[in-house]
């Protein structure tokens, strides 16, 4: 090959990929929880909204998802009360508080205090939001819900499923 062939290989090789979409190495290991999860949820009986309404004597949910901890099916709703955020974890077969901790340190205070700034802008709940994407998504389960800010609007990411399939949408809370 030429010095110019080979130039114009690496030009268009650097080209793809910064053009191509980029992929975080967690982006991966969300989707293989969420089909973890999928796998799981048949052996829930309460549903993400539910657990948004039984977590609420610990404070106002800012966040809730199905996920998998230790092979196990866990249905965690985080809250806040005041400047205090707690994990609530929803006994998924009963609908009954399992257990409450308070959130103190690192990634997870991190993200309740990002939800927590988005929700200050509600005028929605995050239930609300659910039941708005379940009945435009007829069929679908919700497998988790967070908030964030989108130019300057609070808006719930839901996360639904039906079978295998996985889809997220966006639902206004303001």
């Amino acid at each position: 090959m030429t010095k110019q062939m080979l130039l114009t290989l690496a030009i268009g090789a650097s080209f793809l990929m910064l053009a191509a979409p980029a992929i975080r190495a967690d982006d991966d290991d969300d989707e293989g929880d969420q089909a973890a999860v999928v796998k799981a949820l048949p052996q829930a009986k309460v549903s993400l909204a539910q657990a948004l309404f039984a977590s609420a004597h610990e404070g106002t949910p800012i966040s809730a998802k199905f996920e998998v901890e230790d092979g196990k099916l866990e249905l965690s709703v985080y809250t806040m009360k005041a400047d205090k955020f707690s994990e609530v974890i929803v006994d998924h077969v009963t609908g009954k508080v399992a257990k409450a901790e308070a959130i103190t340190e690192g990634e997870d205070l991190e993200a309740s205090k990002a939800q927590s700034a988005a929700m200050k802008g509600a005028k929605k709940t995050l239930a609300s939001a659910v039941d708005a994407a379940l009945k435009a998504n007829t069929g679908y389960k919700a497998i988790s819900v967070v908030p964030s800010l989108k130019d300057g609007h609070a808006v719930a990411e839901v996360v639904l499923t039906k079978g295998v399939e996985i889809k997220t949408v966006d639902e206004k809370l303001d």
